[in-house]
């Protein structure tokens, strides 16, 4: 049943450096909150150049803001060539405000980056905290190796920012799955403000079927964004080439932000193999998901949520470096008997990979791991919206017929 509540807004910032994972999150959240509440409009400030080629429910909406990338070495670039990556980020910093301040938000949610990219939202921040709006952080349940992550938010006293600004910290997994802080000095202010919502569950309800998906069984292997994908999908070719009886066809999305030069290379190396189809992007990945016998993938945070809520067999070959956060996720995965794993170095044995990939659409899908895995993430930050508004002094009601 939806409740109503009377133009209630909520901005979400997602800052879209490398990836797609912000976006979608926020993007799944919002879709949640506006089936939820009648009444409620969702804005979503986004860096990602490719934000609107994402369908988005009614009420819902995304300002663009001008992109910026992280390059392998942790510094920052402009997407556009001719604009200084200073004068980027202050539009992009003048662009949040304006928008904060037009749109006039009961609720600020960021995803991830708690001060935003380069300190970006911090003066929104006080901004929005001075004029009475709930301010939320929602982390990933893994953000990074404890040693990488305490170095980066110590340059900047993120810690202590925090909790001076947010009166709600959102770890977006279970609380028996992992502790983004864990081993970091954090104030007993914050650790007070975290509550663990659950993963994020997916659908895929699509009004328009996708055209990528094939007919007949095929494993889906997905590299997110595609920006640090070239490894996974070569290795994954490399096995196909090893075993050319390897019986089942692959879906393999590259991803948006795969450079192109190596995205030429890999479809010269796909060439001849008849069991591999490439496509460049899909925008309903669920779909894409749904319809698989078994995932392989990075282990990012969105797919590894996909994965759950549509229990599916899965290979995981995470990221190493610069971060080791899906290392730390798959390697908690693995253990609980959810997903299989192979590090990057292990799956360029092209046999052994091939051998997993053989097997692997007859391997127990996680919900046969033996425990339950907390999934009701978008109903329990509904709820807690909801009683937020509610506090807020607009009455909700029911909606006639819903």
């Amino acid at each position: 049943m939806k409740t109503w509540f009377d133009d209630a807004r909520v901005l979400m910032y997602s800052h879209d450096t490398f990836g797609l994972g912000h976006l979608r999150r926020c993007r799944t959240i919002a879709h949640a909150l506006v089936e939820r509440f009648s009444g409620v409009t969702v804005l979503i400030v986004s860096g990602a150049s490719i934000a609107g080629t994402f369908d988005y429910r009614a009420r819902v909406d995304f300002v663009k803001i001008p992109s910026v990338i992280k390059l392998r070495n942790g510094e920052y670039t402009s997407l556009s060539e001719h604009i200084d990556v200073r004068d980027t980020l202050a539009m992009r910093r003048s662009i949040i405000r304006h928008t904060a301040e037009t749109f006039k938000p009961d609720i600020f949610i960021t995803d991830k980056e708690p001060m935003g990219l380069r300190g970006e939202i911090e003066d929104t921040l006080a901004f929005l905290k001075a004029r009475g709006t709930r301010l939320v952080l929602g982390l990933r349940e893994v953000m990074d190796a404890p040693h990488l992550l305490e170095a980066e938010w110590a340059r900047n006293d993120v810690l202590t920012k925090i909790g001076r600004f947010y009166d709600n910290v959102w770890v977006y997994g279970p609380p028996d799955f992992y502790d983004p802080l864990t081993g970091l000095d954090a104030p007993q202010a914050v650790r007070d403000r975290m509550q663990y919502t659950g993963f994020l569950k997916r659908s895929a309800d699509s009004a328009a079927p996708s055209h990528n998906r094939p007919k007949g069984n095929y494993i889906l292997v997905t590299t997110g964004g595609g920006g640090d994908g070239f490894d996974l999908v070569s290795a994954v070719l490399g096995a196909y080439r090893a075993d050319p009886e390897l019986p089942h066809k692959a879906l393999v999305v590259l991803g948006p932000y795969m450079p192109a030069e190596q995205r030429a290379t890999l479809e010269k190396a796909a060439e001849g193999l008849e069991r591999i189809e490439l496509i460049h992007f899909d925008s309903r990945l669920e779909e894409l998901m749904a319809g698989a016998q078994a995932v392989v993938a990075m282990g990012g945070y969105n797919t590894y949520c996909e994965i759950l809520s549509f229990d599916k067999p899965a290979l995981i070959l995470p990221r190493v470096t610069p971060r080791e956060e899906q290392l730390i996720r798959t390697r908690r995965a693995e253990a609980m008997g959810l997903v299989d794993m192979l590090t990057p170095d292990e799956a360029r044995d092209a046999p052994r990979l091939a051998g997993m990939l053989r097997a692997l659409p007859f391997r127990a899908p996680p919900s046969q791991a033996g425990g339950a895995v907390q999934m009701d993430g978008l109903d329990n930050i509904s709820r807690m919206i909801g009683e937020w508004l509610s506090a807020r002094g607009s009455r909700p009601a029911a909606v006639a017929g819903e």
